[in-house]
Order: structure tokens, then C-alpha cells, then sequence
């Protein structure tokens, strides 16, 4: 993976009236890099999304890909990406060929170079044996990996993905992920946007959003040893009595503010030696909780973390995604 970035976003903003909702966004991406934007619906992720495949114009700061911006050089720009959105583009009535043939001639690419990249692609996507079929026939993973085809067939120098997994059962979003990570070993950048924790821990880095904002950014096992620790979750009964929990606990163990958290309707408890807490915590506040889990720092710990609510609380005007 080369250390020069590919992608950098400087500032990214964009209201929708008197709704923001980006704020302020930079992050880079390296060549050969599988980066994740991680974060709940409403975070930004869909704007982001649709900026950098420009689709939308920011409302100020800018973006580059290979050094070339959107202002100066839209054409030049658009040729280095390939895109995959979350909605389905394939034509569900020609088949897997065609789809891709139409999309080439789309682009320019005719002729036997066109049918030989495709055959190539179909064969790397493991779809070579459905290429006469009509896409109407395959499953979601199949036609996700025929997508992806489609997007590579130009030989983009970045791979953007919009919610890749939406739809899939888990065993064609385990190989979908194993894909992407074979892209990005092969050379080709991928960015993608997520809500799925366990698609985020595939990344070399992950961003994670949050109502706009860029609250975290590095590798996941970076993120995570920044929490520290273990992490013990009371499930309280409601939001109410969380709050009274969370700080009778905290006046009990002495801890510093953001050790002990209410969090929607439950307490989250940061602390060098989980298990030894779990039995004071059981004698001291029997009745008080209905369970207790005890772990190591997770993703959605980091969100935790970072934002003070839990990763599905829905924003005010959250967006559509």
C-alpha cells in the first residue's frame, strides 16, 4: 500500500437548507487501501457518498482523487471511479453479458477488448458460469458481485461502494467482504460506507461518522485500545432509571466523569479490571439491573465512546441513510 493518498477530503460540507448535514469532513485514503465509513443512518454517510462519487456538489471544501479535483477536472475525475450504489443497476431482464457490454459501450469500450475484460472480470467475481443468465435469476450476492463487475470495467483507480451488504444473508456478506479485501490486496482502492460493524472491522481504517461529523478515524485496533480496558454494559429498565444507575455506580466507585455512562436504557463502565467489578457491582445494586455483559472494547464501543449515545439513537432530521 503506498503511504501517498489517493483520496483526500479537505472540509467537506453540504446543508440541505437549514439542515447540515456534513460538517466539516477530511480524511485521505491510500493507494491499494480498504477504508470504511462507518456510522449509524442519519450520521452523513449517504452525502458523503454521493459527494465523492459527485454525484452532489459540496457546499464548501473540496475533494481529490489522483490529485484532481471536481471543480477543475469532473470528466478526468469520474474516469478514476467506479462505482457501486446501494440500489440495484443491473438490468434484471438481459443477462450478466450484456449487462456488462451495455454498460461498456456506455463508456466507450467495444469490441473484442470489451468482451475480454469482461470475461476476465466475470471469471475474478466467480459469475463466469452465469454469464448467459438473466440477472433476474441470481441471488443478491451474485448480482452484488455482477455490480461490481460493471464498476471495474473501465480499470478505476477507486472502487466506491454505497451500503455494499444491504440485502445480502450473512454467508454473501462474509464473501462479499473477503472480495473486497482481495480488490484492495490486489491494488485497487476501495472505500465503502457501512452500518455494520463487522464489515467496518474488515478495514485497514475505518472513519466513523456521526450526525455529520468525523468523531474517529484510524485502524480498528487503534480505535479500540484508545477506549482501553474492558467494558462492562448494565441493562437498566428504562432511560430513567439507566441515568439513576449510572450515577449511584459512579458516586461507588470514585471513578473520573466518562468512566460510568448512561446510554440510552443502559450504564456503560470503562475500567482497567472488569471481572473484579462485576461481583461489587452485582452485591451493590442487586435488583437494579436486569443483566451485565463484560468485553473487550468494540467498535461500537469507540462510538460510544466518541458521541456519549448509543450508535441507533436516531438523530433530529436524520437523513434517509
Amino acid at each position: 500500500m503506498s503511504a501517498a493518498p489517493l483520496v483526500e477530503a479537505e472540509g467537506l460540507r453540504r446543508d440541505y437548507g437549514d439542515r447540515l448535514a456534513l460538517d466539516g469532513v477530511s480524511f485521505d485514503v491510500a493507494a491499494g487501501e480498504l477504508f470504511a465509513l462507518l456510522g449509524p443512518n442519519g450520521g452523513g454517510k449517504t452525502t458523503l457518498f454521493k459527494l465523492l462519487s459527485t454525484l452532489l456538489p459540496p457546499s464548501s471544501g473540496t475533494f481529490r482523487v489522483d490529485g484532481l479535483s471536481p471543480d477543475r477536472d469532473l470528466r478526468a475525475l469520474r474516469r478514476r471511479l467506479g462505482v457501486v450504489f446501494q440500489s440495484p443497476s443491473l438490468d434484471r431482464k438481459l443477462t450478466v453479458l450484456e449487462n456488462l457490454l451495455v454498460h461498456g459501450a456506455v463508456l466507450g469500450l467495444s469490441g473484442a477488448p470489451l468482451r475480454s475484460r469482461a470475461a476476465e472480470l466475470l471469471e475474478r467475481m466467480a459469475v463466469a458460469d452465469r454469464a448467459g443468465d438473466r440477472v433476474e435469476t441470481l441471488s443478491g450476492g451474485l448480482a452484488r458481485r455482477v455490480e461490481i463487475a460493471k464498476a471495474l470495467l473501465h480499470a478505476p483507480k477507486v472502487l466506491l461502494l454505497d451500503e455494499p451488504s444491504t440485502g445480502l444473508d450473512p454467508l454473501a456478506r462474509r464473501s462479499l467482504r473477503a472480495l473486497l479485501s482481495e480488490l484492495a490486496r490486489d491494488g485497487t482502492t476501495v472505500l465503502l460506507t457501512t452500518h455494520l460493524f463487522d464489515e467496518a472491522e474488515e478495514a485497514a481504517r475505518i472513519g466513523i461518522l456521526d450526525r455529520g461529523r468525523l468523531v474517529a478515524l484510524g485502524s480498528p485496533a487503534e480505535l479500540k485500545r484508545e477506549v482501553g480496558g474492558d467494558v462492562l454494559v448494565l441493562a437498566a429498565g428504562s432511560d430513567e432509571d439507566a441515568a439513576r444507575l449510572a450515577a449511584d455506580v459512579a458516586a461507588s466507585l470514585g471513578t473520573g466523569p466518562g468512566r460510568v455512562a448512561a446510554v440510552g436504557a443502559t450504564v456503560r463502565i470503562e475500567g482497567p479490571d472488569g471481572p473484579a467489578l462485576v461481583p461489587a457491582l452485582a452485591a451493590s445494586f442487586a435488583g437494579r439491573f436486569r443483566s451485565i455483559t463484560l468485553g473487550a472494547p468494540s467498535l461500537e464501543d469507540v462510538f460510544v465512546d466518541r458521541t456519549g449515545h448509543a450508535f441507533d439513537a436516531a438523530p433530529d432530521g436524520a437523513e434517509a441513510a
